[in-house]
């Protein structure tokens, strides 16, 4: 919130001194938790003065006309206007305004009040007795001083911009720490405001904050053989609680490092704004995280640790833990270290228990039964079982998308008809989806919903799934933005393709489709993760037999798992057909939600550097459109193409042959329905004829192999006879006959090149 204060300070103030015509040479914003603070150099210490003309009647209009014209330039007699001569309209009246500039002293004494005023705080509060009266300053927290100078940076004395805010008048007074230093520090320039400030142990620059919070951290933790688990998000938040960072370790009972990672992490991140420490030694062999003992239940088959940012190996968590603190304490900060460390102790006593409790029975593992049957569940496994009371509990996905249960049917569908075409076994796609959603139902992510699927691979493991399976369950909701890594396992692939197919499906059907800026159910996101598992995967895969009408769609059942599917087709006609039971004219939808993955290619591919013309041009052809794989080849082998001279010139070419057609036709010129090799009369027709039907043949060919660098080469072919046929060829001969004729070959080069893309889109 702090950054975002400061940003706002600096856009407000020199907005408003640019509106009022000073400049500057340049400001730097600073914050700490109890300031916002902007230095502004280089300004002007005078507005200009602005001379303005404004046009008045003429000399022989009415005395009203004159009247008007003096009100509106604020003179008081016509004698004060000039008269000005036209050719044509003859004498007019004109008067000469100087608007004075004003000092900036003058103009900051108004502005800094009117920001103060209306700043966007995204919560404030009033206080006080004036807190009664209407209009009254609202802030984040009550404000105690405002400090404005203005002045040169060196030499003559700055003065006091004098103003007063609510009973708070400006002055040049500010105050330190509010432990250490609390008493009033009188500063002159801004370089003697820093200064004071950090005798006053208030470090103002909050990247220097953060410096000093990552050097000492790191420092503490290598001087304890570790290393710290950095966290840049956590950094900036605890720049902004401090102004005087003090770095203390602290510790915990090891018995603690029998929780996963992740879950210690945020334990103590949430509860605590701590960082966690790791040891130097990455696991090999057998060492598992916390196998140092604990609970039995545990075993010898602990999931990997936390995975550190940067690093290719993994190492332990440490039971040793970095706080900041806000003060420098008498006793050297033992007392706060005791402070922090009984939070973390209770809070990571709360996680071990839901850690245990997640890999216990449920209570009531005989009510669970039917669900178990339903979906194939194995119910003396825990996860097993979280599974099955997921589908029990009846928890809602959407009040038109019915329950969660009924979704991880379909998805279980879906993924079992994808495995094939990724390359993944069905059985263990359809068991991974079966148990994707399971730990939605765990202590653990209950209390710490981040970690959902995360905490579905560990107790996975825990109970001994195939490893794919269990790596499925975290990586199906990735990727969950454009930086996030794209799943790579055949089995994560299908059940991340599944479930995020599902979603944009059926909310499709339900028309609950991103308008604007608005997403509420992360649609846009769902689309550009399809994309980006296809394509970075390499998966060929046609999306509107997925999306399209099957026969039987009204009246179909939400399907189970244990359904029977004839293919993929009737895997994603259910997953529609679970939520329009009064049928549905699924092929337009189909075109409307095909139509919204292209738009997300478009982002895609123009993020990569691809040009938006070549993407329009591939996407305007008939054929593939729905294989985003074979789409993004295709812009690939497209821009490539045109960069060489061949394509360049064929481009041209083939643009000429298109505006040509285009006038014709629309000015209703006969073309005929076919060319007709008699009716040729030079051999340039006869040439481009030939290479037409030869590159339409080599293209068409290239393309069902999908080799799209030899379907360019193909089209390339036709550059020279395009050329000569321009070159030696009246298109519009007199001869209606032959102008036909030729107008069809025009058609038939446009056709040849439209196989591959729609030239006329194309820029050049």
């Amino acid at each position: 919130m702090q950054r975002k204060a400061a940003g706002d300070l600096k856009k407000m103030i020199t907005d408003g001194l640019v509106e009022a015509g000073l400049t500057y040479e340049g400001a730097q914003e600073y914050w700490t938790p109890r300031r916002l603070t902007l230095d502004i150099r280089g300004l002007t210490a005078r507005s200009k003065d602005v001379r303005e003309e404004i046009k008045g009647p003429s000399t022989k209009a009415p005395d009203a006309a004159v009247q008007g014209f003096l009100r509106k330039a604020g003179l008081t007699d016509i004698a004060q206007a000039h008269t000005h001569s036209d050719p044509k309209k003859g004498d007019f009246y004109v008067a000469h305004l100087v608007k004075p500039g004003r000092s900036a002293e003058e103009i900051i004494a108004e502005l800094v009040p009117a920001t103060i005023r209306a700043f966007p705080w995204p919560k404030s509060m009033r206080w006080g007795k004036a807190s009664a009266k209407p209009g009254s300053l609202r802030w984040v927290r009550p404000l105690q001083s405002i400090l404005c100078t203005f002045g040169p940076e060196t030499g003559a004395e700055p003065v006091v911009i004098d103003f007063e805010v609510d009973g708070i008048r400006s002055g040049n007074v500010t105050y330190g720490h509010r432990f250490h230093a609390p008493d009033a520090i009188t500063v002159k320039r801004f370089d003697d405001y820093v200064a004071k400030l950090f005798a006053a142990k208030v470090v103002l620059d909050a990247e220097r904050r953060k410096e000093i919070i990552r050097h000492d951290a790191n420092n503490l933790a290598f001087a304890s053989g570790l290393e710290l688990v950095e966290d840049d998000a956590l950094l900036e938040e605890i720049s902004g609680l401090v102004e005087w960072p003090v770095v203390l370790m602290g510790e915990f009972e090891e018995d603690y490092l029998q929780i996963p990672g992740e879950v210690i992490r945020l334990t103590i991140r949430a509860n605590q704004k701590c960082f966690v420490c790791s040891s130097t030694t990455p696991l090999r062999g057998g060492r598992t995280e916390g196998s140092g003992g604990g609970d039995d239940t545990l075993g010898a088959s602990v999931p990997p640790p936390l995975t550190l940012k940067g690093e290719g190996d993994q190492r332990a968590l440490a039971n040793r833990f970095i706080l900041t603190s806000n003060i420098e304490a008498s006793d050297g900060g033992v007392e706060i270290v005791h402070g922090n460390g009984k939070v973390v102790r209770a809070r990571l006593s709360d996680a071990l228990y839901f850690w245990n409790t997640d890999q216990a029975d449920m209570p009531d593992p005989e009510d669970l039964r039917a669900s178990g049957d339903k979906f194939g569940l194995d119910l003396s496994k825990p996860l097993d079982q979280r599974m099955a009371r997921l589908d029990k509990l009846d928890v809602t996905f959407h009040a038109k998308l019915g329950t969660q249960g009924q979704r991880v049917s379909r998805i279980a569908a879906l993924a079992e008809e994808l495995a094939p075409i990724i390359g993944a076994d069905p059985a263990q796609a359809k068991r991974a989806a079966v148990l994707a959603k399971a730990d939605l139902t765990t202590e653990a992510v209950g209390e710490f919903p981040e970690l959902q699927g995360v905490m579905g691979r560990k107790y996975a493991l825990l109970q001994g799934e195939q490893p794919s399976v269990a790596a499925a369950l975290e990586e199906h909701y990735k990727p969950q933005g454009p930086s996030d890594h794209v799943p790579t396992d055949p089995v994560s692939v299908t059940v991340a393709l599944a479930d995020k197919l599902d979603t944009l499906v059926g909310f499709w059907a339900i028309d609950e489709k991103p308008t604007g800026s608005k997403d509420p159910y992360a649609l846009r996101r769902a689309a550009l993760g399809v994309i980006r598992i296809l394509v970075e995967n390499g998966v060929e895969l046609k999306l509107l037999p997925l999306l399209e009408q099957h026969d039987g769609l009204a009246g179909k059942n939400i399907p189970t798992v244990s359904d029977q599917s004839n293919g993929t087709i009737n895997a994603i006609g259910r997953a529609i057909a679970s939520v329009f039971h009064k049928g549905l004219d699924v092929n337009q939808n189909s075109l409307d939600l095909l139509s919204f993955f292209h738009d997300r290619l478009k982002v895609y591919l123009r993020d990569r550097g691809a040009r938006h013309d070549l993407i329009d041009a591939v996407l305007a052809t008939d054929s593939a459109n729905d294989d985003l794989l074979l789409i993004v080849r295709r812009v690939e082998a497209l821009g490539t193409f045109l960069d060489t001279e061949d394509g360049k010139n064929l481009l041209a070419g083939t643009k000429r042959a298109a505006n040509i057609l285009a006038a014709e036709e629309k000015k209703g010129t006969r073309v005929a329905a076919t060319v007709d090799a008699a009716k040729f009369t030079l051999p340039q027709e006869e040439a481009l004829f030939a290479a037409v039907n030869q590159a339409e043949k080599d293209a068409a060919q290239a393309i069902q192999a999908q080799d799209f660098s030899a379907a360019m080469q193909a089209l390339s072919q036709l550059r020279a006879p395009v050329d000569a046929f321009f070159d030696g060829v009246l298109v519009n001969d007199e001869d209606e006959g032959v102008r036909a004729n030729r107008l069809a070959l025009l058609q038939r080069i446009r056709a040849a090149t439209g196989q591959v893309a729609d030239f006329s889109r194309i820029a050049g």
